[in-house]
Protein backbone atom coordinates (compact mmCIF):
# COMPACT_ATOMS: atom_id res chain seq x y z
CA UNK A 1 0.00 0.00 0.00
CA UNK A 2 1.25 3.50 -0.83
CA UNK A 3 0.30 6.62 1.04
CA UNK A 4 1.32 9.42 3.32
CA UNK A 5 3.19 7.05 5.65
CA UNK A 6 4.63 4.62 3.08
CA UNK A 7 7.82 3.09 4.42
CA UNK A 8 7.14 4.16 8.01
CA UNK A 9 6.57 1.98 11.05
CA UNK A 10 4.26 2.97 13.90
CA UNK A 11 3.74 1.53 17.37
CA UNK A 12 0.31 2.13 18.89
CA UNK A 13 -0.42 1.36 22.53
CA UNK A 14 -3.97 0.50 23.51
CA UNK A 15 -4.59 -0.38 19.88
CA UNK A 16 -7.16 -3.13 20.34
CA UNK A 17 -10.41 -1.19 20.23
CA UNK A 18 -12.06 2.21 20.15
CA UNK A 19 -9.80 5.13 19.35
CA UNK A 20 -6.69 2.94 19.36
CA UNK A 21 -8.07 0.53 16.80
CA UNK A 22 -9.15 3.38 14.53
CA UNK A 23 -5.66 4.88 14.79
CA UNK A 24 -4.07 1.57 13.78
CA UNK A 25 -6.36 1.20 10.80
CA UNK A 26 -5.83 4.77 9.55
CA UNK A 27 -2.04 4.58 9.91
CA UNK A 28 -1.95 1.26 8.08
CA UNK A 29 -4.26 2.64 5.42
CA UNK A 30 -1.73 5.41 4.82
CA UNK A 31 0.97 2.82 4.17
CA UNK A 32 2.62 2.39 7.58
CA UNK A 33 3.58 -0.92 9.10
CA UNK A 34 1.72 -0.96 12.40
CA UNK A 35 2.58 -2.67 15.67
CA UNK A 36 -0.74 -3.03 17.46
CA UNK A 37 -0.14 -3.38 21.21
CA UNK A 38 -2.62 -3.95 24.02
CA UNK A 39 -3.53 -6.30 26.87
CA UNK A 40 -6.75 -7.35 25.11
CA UNK A 41 -5.31 -10.05 22.86
CA UNK A 42 -8.53 -11.06 21.13
CA UNK A 43 -9.53 -7.53 20.14
CA UNK A 44 -5.92 -6.74 19.21
CA UNK A 45 -5.77 -9.67 16.83
CA UNK A 46 -9.11 -8.58 15.37
CA UNK A 47 -7.65 -5.16 14.61
CA UNK A 48 -4.71 -6.78 12.83
CA UNK A 49 -7.07 -9.00 10.86
CA UNK A 50 -9.11 -6.02 9.65
CA UNK A 51 -5.94 -4.26 8.53
CA UNK A 52 -4.68 -7.33 6.70
CA UNK A 53 -8.04 -7.87 4.99
CA UNK A 54 -7.59 -4.61 3.10
CA UNK A 55 -3.93 -5.22 2.27
CA UNK A 56 -2.29 -3.47 5.21
CA UNK A 57 0.73 -4.56 7.21
CA UNK A 58 0.27 -5.09 10.97
CA UNK A 59 1.37 -7.36 13.80
CA UNK A 60 0.07 -7.70 17.33
CA UNK A 61 2.04 -7.65 20.59
CA UNK A 62 0.66 -8.17 24.08
CA UNK A 63 1.95 -5.21 26.08
CA UNK A 64 1.35 -3.90 29.58
CA UNK A 65 2.73 -0.36 29.34
CA UNK A 66 3.41 -0.25 33.09
CA UNK A 67 6.01 -3.06 32.78
CA UNK A 68 9.36 -1.57 31.75
CA UNK A 69 10.93 -4.90 30.82
CA UNK A 70 7.93 -5.70 28.59
CA UNK A 71 8.07 -2.27 26.96
CA UNK A 72 11.79 -2.61 26.23
CA UNK A 73 11.35 -6.13 24.85
CA UNK A 74 8.35 -5.23 22.70
CA UNK A 75 10.06 -2.25 21.09
CA UNK A 76 13.13 -4.37 20.37
CA UNK A 77 10.93 -7.05 18.74
CA UNK A 78 9.03 -4.45 16.69
CA UNK A 79 12.33 -3.03 15.44
CA UNK A 80 13.54 -6.54 14.55
CA UNK A 81 10.27 -7.42 12.78
CA UNK A 82 9.73 -4.22 10.79
CA UNK A 83 13.31 -2.96 10.51
CA UNK A 84 12.71 0.44 12.10
CA UNK A 85 10.35 2.55 14.23
CA UNK A 86 9.29 6.02 13.10
CA UNK A 87 6.12 6.79 15.05
CA UNK A 88 4.88 6.12 18.59
CA UNK A 89 1.26 6.72 19.56
CA UNK A 90 0.81 6.65 23.33
CA UNK A 91 -2.90 5.88 23.40
CA UNK A 92 -3.22 3.34 26.26
CA UNK A 93 -5.12 4.78 29.19
CA UNK A 94 -7.79 4.18 31.80
CA UNK A 95 -10.42 6.42 33.40
CA UNK A 96 -10.08 5.14 36.96
CA UNK A 97 -12.38 5.85 39.88
CA UNK A 98 -14.95 8.63 39.95
CA UNK A 99 -14.70 9.88 43.54
CA UNK A 100 -13.78 13.18 45.18
CA UNK A 101 -10.12 13.45 46.14
CA UNK A 102 -10.66 12.84 49.85
CA UNK A 103 -12.29 9.47 49.14
CA UNK A 104 -9.67 8.11 46.73
CA UNK A 105 -7.26 5.48 48.03
CA UNK A 106 -3.57 5.60 47.20
CA UNK A 107 -3.99 2.35 45.28
CA UNK A 108 -6.78 3.85 43.15
CA UNK A 109 -4.69 6.96 42.45
CA UNK A 110 -1.61 4.93 41.54
CA UNK A 111 -3.58 2.63 39.24
CA UNK A 112 -4.43 5.55 36.96
CA UNK A 113 -1.00 7.18 37.17
CA UNK A 114 0.74 3.89 36.41
CA UNK A 115 -1.06 3.39 33.10
CA UNK A 116 -1.65 6.96 31.96
CA UNK A 117 1.59 8.64 33.04
CA UNK A 118 4.14 5.91 33.73
CA UNK A 119 3.10 4.15 30.53
CA UNK A 120 3.70 7.27 28.42
CA UNK A 121 7.06 7.79 30.13
CA UNK A 122 8.25 4.21 29.62
CA UNK A 123 7.17 3.97 26.00
CA UNK A 124 8.67 7.35 25.14
CA UNK A 125 11.90 6.46 26.95
CA UNK A 126 12.35 3.21 25.07
CA UNK A 127 11.31 4.45 21.62
CA UNK A 128 13.72 7.41 21.54
CA UNK A 129 16.78 5.31 20.57
CA UNK A 130 14.87 3.81 17.64
CA UNK A 131 13.63 7.21 16.47
CA UNK A 132 17.21 8.46 16.60
CA UNK A 133 18.28 5.45 14.58
CA UNK A 134 15.61 6.31 11.99
CA UNK A 135 16.85 9.89 11.77
CA UNK A 136 13.84 11.36 13.54
CA UNK A 137 10.19 10.61 14.06
CA UNK A 138 6.94 11.52 15.75
CA UNK A 139 5.57 10.80 19.23
CA UNK A 140 1.87 11.47 19.64
CA UNK A 141 0.45 11.40 23.17
CA UNK A 142 -3.28 11.06 23.76
CA UNK A 143 -4.28 13.51 26.44
CA UNK A 144 -7.84 14.86 26.76
CA UNK A 145 -9.87 18.04 26.92
CA UNK A 146 -9.39 17.39 30.63
CA UNK A 147 -5.68 17.96 30.19
CA UNK A 148 -6.61 21.59 29.39
CA UNK A 149 -9.75 22.26 31.44
CA UNK A 150 -11.29 20.28 34.27
CA UNK A 151 -14.58 19.15 35.78
CA UNK A 152 -15.72 18.02 39.25
CA UNK A 153 -15.08 14.34 38.65
CA UNK A 154 -12.30 11.76 38.01
CA UNK A 155 -9.44 13.57 39.84
CA UNK A 156 -6.72 11.00 38.99
CA UNK A 157 -7.71 10.96 35.33
CA UNK A 158 -7.64 14.74 35.00
CA UNK A 159 -4.29 14.94 36.79
CA UNK A 160 -2.83 12.27 34.51
CA UNK A 161 -4.01 13.97 31.34
CA UNK A 162 -2.59 17.29 32.48
CA UNK A 163 0.71 15.54 33.12
CA UNK A 164 0.71 14.10 29.60
CA UNK A 165 0.21 17.59 28.15
CA UNK A 166 3.32 18.94 29.89
CA UNK A 167 5.37 15.79 29.31
CA UNK A 168 4.72 16.27 25.60
CA UNK A 169 6.00 19.84 25.65
CA UNK A 170 9.09 18.95 27.68
CA UNK A 171 10.05 16.09 25.37
CA UNK A 172 9.34 18.25 22.32
CA UNK A 173 11.93 20.75 23.55
CA UNK A 174 14.41 18.05 24.55
CA UNK A 175 14.44 16.22 21.21
CA UNK A 176 13.57 18.88 18.63
CA UNK A 177 17.16 19.21 17.41
CA UNK A 178 17.21 15.47 16.69
CA UNK A 179 14.21 15.63 14.39
CA UNK A 180 11.90 13.99 16.93
CA UNK A 181 8.56 15.77 17.19
CA UNK A 182 6.29 15.32 20.23
CA UNK A 183 2.69 16.53 20.35
CA UNK A 184 -0.46 15.86 22.32
CA UNK A 185 -4.02 15.29 21.14
CA UNK A 186 -6.97 16.39 23.26
CA UNK A 187 -10.23 14.63 22.36
CA UNK A 188 -13.64 15.66 23.52
CA UNK A 189 -16.22 12.94 24.15
CA UNK A 190 -15.81 10.15 21.61
CA UNK A 191 -18.33 7.35 21.00
CA UNK A 192 -16.22 4.31 21.82
CA UNK A 193 -17.19 0.84 23.12
CA UNK A 194 -16.36 2.08 26.64
CA UNK A 195 -18.67 5.08 26.36
CA UNK A 196 -21.36 2.94 24.75
CA UNK A 197 -21.14 0.50 27.68
CA UNK A 198 -21.59 3.41 30.10
CA UNK A 199 -24.59 4.57 28.07
CA UNK A 200 -26.17 1.13 28.25
CA UNK A 201 -25.82 1.17 32.04
CA UNK A 202 -27.15 4.70 32.51
CA UNK A 203 -30.40 4.96 34.52
CA UNK A 204 -31.83 7.40 31.97
CA UNK A 205 -31.16 4.97 29.10
CA UNK A 206 -28.59 4.97 26.29
CA UNK A 207 -30.34 7.48 24.01
CA UNK A 208 -30.77 10.07 26.75
CA UNK A 209 -27.18 9.50 27.86
CA UNK A 210 -25.85 10.10 24.35
CA UNK A 211 -28.05 13.16 23.88
CA UNK A 212 -26.73 14.67 27.11
CA UNK A 213 -23.13 14.11 25.99
CA UNK A 214 -23.84 15.56 22.57
CA UNK A 215 -25.31 18.69 24.14
CA UNK A 216 -21.97 19.45 25.80
CA UNK A 217 -20.43 20.12 22.37
CA UNK A 218 -21.28 23.22 20.32
CA UNK A 219 -21.36 21.16 17.11
CA UNK A 220 -24.28 19.21 18.63
CA UNK A 221 -22.85 15.70 18.55
CA UNK A 222 -20.05 13.68 20.08
CA UNK A 223 -17.03 12.49 18.14
CA UNK A 224 -16.16 9.23 16.46
CA UNK A 225 -12.85 7.32 16.79
CA UNK A 226 -11.87 8.29 13.24
CA UNK A 227 -12.03 11.97 14.19
CA UNK A 228 -9.06 11.35 16.47
CA UNK A 229 -7.36 8.84 14.16
CA UNK A 230 -7.14 11.37 11.33
CA UNK A 231 -5.52 13.84 13.71
CA UNK A 232 -2.94 11.23 14.63
CA UNK A 233 -2.34 10.52 10.95
CA UNK A 234 -1.65 14.20 10.34
CA UNK A 235 0.82 14.51 13.23
CA UNK A 236 2.58 11.30 12.16
CA UNK A 237 3.06 12.56 8.61
CA UNK A 238 5.57 14.96 7.07
CA UNK A 239 2.72 17.41 6.62
CA UNK A 240 3.21 18.20 10.32
CA UNK A 241 7.01 18.58 10.06
CA UNK A 242 6.90 22.09 11.61
CA UNK A 243 4.67 21.07 14.51
CA UNK A 244 6.12 20.03 17.86
CA UNK A 245 5.17 20.79 21.45
CA UNK A 246 1.65 21.58 20.30
CA UNK A 247 -1.84 20.58 21.38
CA UNK A 248 -4.26 19.33 18.75
CA UNK A 249 -7.71 19.81 20.27
CA UNK A 250 -10.41 17.70 18.61
CA UNK A 251 -13.47 18.38 20.70
CA UNK A 252 -16.38 19.77 18.69
CA UNK A 253 -15.85 23.17 20.27
CA UNK A 254 -16.10 21.93 23.88
CA UNK A 255 -13.11 23.91 25.22
CA UNK A 256 -14.03 27.06 23.27
CA UNK A 257 -16.97 27.67 25.61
Amino acid sequence: MKGRLAGRVAVVTGGAKGIGSAICERLAGAGAGVAVTDIDDEQGQDTVARIEQVGGNARYWHLDVTDEAAVERTFREVRHTFGQIDVLVNNAGIAGVNKPTDEITLEEWNAVMDVNVRGVFLCSKHVIPYLREAGGGSIINLSSIYGIISAPDLPPYHASKGAIRLMSKTDALSYAREGIRVNSIHPGYIWTPLVEALANQAPEGPEAFRHALAAKHPVGHIGEPDDIAYGVLYLASDEAKFITGSELVIDGGYTAQ
